[in-house]
């Protein structure tokens, strides 16, 4: 089965096409240019170079959160296009499983951190065995960021642009046992999604195409002052 997988989390994007679990291309796109101008070209360059039709397509799967609220709409936005047209299925992955997975195989936990600013991060805890198994421990958050590095222990290797952004503190902390994955393990990558959409595949777990969304994690500003403004206009009890 041909996978086309796709991430527009973050500041980067990329996308990779699959055939089952083998890789069969993938492009990564780290310009700091908007998502809306990068992502639909690159999936096309993907099937031209390599020589398939998006009509092979039989899953795509995506990044659905946390990160960027424009990324995930605009991932969310083309994904819904192209496969409502064509009645592609869709797996949706966690951005911080698939930046967990460039961690591969240890027997310490994964520490995935996307940069939420306002002096937090999107985090999580993740196991990563030798088979490349990604499993969750603890629930996904946003965060501060030193609150949370006190709670957790161990050796952990930390992977994400949070975690270069906050290497001092974390080293602070972690004094001496600090690991930071290397400078490129740092991007989410389309393949590792793809490969984490199949296992949701074969296990049924497909999204509603028409109705999904991505999952934020918090209010963005405009739902935060319509929030605000429903509080202030409602009685006093």
């Amino acid at each position: 089965m041909i996978i086309l997988a796709l991430d527009s989390a973050t500041k980067s994007a990329s996308v990779a096409l699959l055939d089952d679990g083998e890789v069969l291309l993938e492009i990564l796109v780290n310009l700091n240019r908007h998502h809306g101008e990068t992502l639909l070209p690159a999936v096309e360059t993907l099937f031209r170079m390599a020589g398939r039709s998006p009509e092979e397509t039989g899953l795509i799967a995506l990044t659905t959160g946390p990160g960027s609220f424009t990324g995930l709409r605009i991932g969310a936005s083309v994904v819904k296009g192209l496969a409502m047209t064509r009645g592609i299925p869709v797996a949706g992955v966690s951005t911080l499983a698939a930046l967990a997975a460039n961690g591969g195989p240890r027997r310490g936990l994964v520490c995935p951190m996307l940069d939420a600013r306002k002096e937090e991060v999107y985090t999580g805890l993740f196991r990563v065995d030798d088979r490349g198994e990604v499993t969750e421990i603890g629930k996904e958050r946003v965060t501060a960021v030193e609150p949370f590095l006190r709670e957790i222990g161990g050796e952990v290797l930390f992977i994400g642009d949070g975690a270069v952004r906050y290497e001092a503190l974390i080293r602070s902390v972690f004094t001496g046992t600090a690991l930071l994955c290397p400078p490129s393990g740092h991007l989410v990558r389309a393949s590792s999604v793809g490969l984490l959409g199949l296992k949701k595949f074969h296990q049924s777990d497909i999204l509603n195409t028409l109705t999904f969304t991505p999952r934020y994690l918090r209010l963005s500003e405009a739902e935060k002052r319509i929030a605000m403004e429903k509080a202030e206009g409602s009685p006093d009890e």
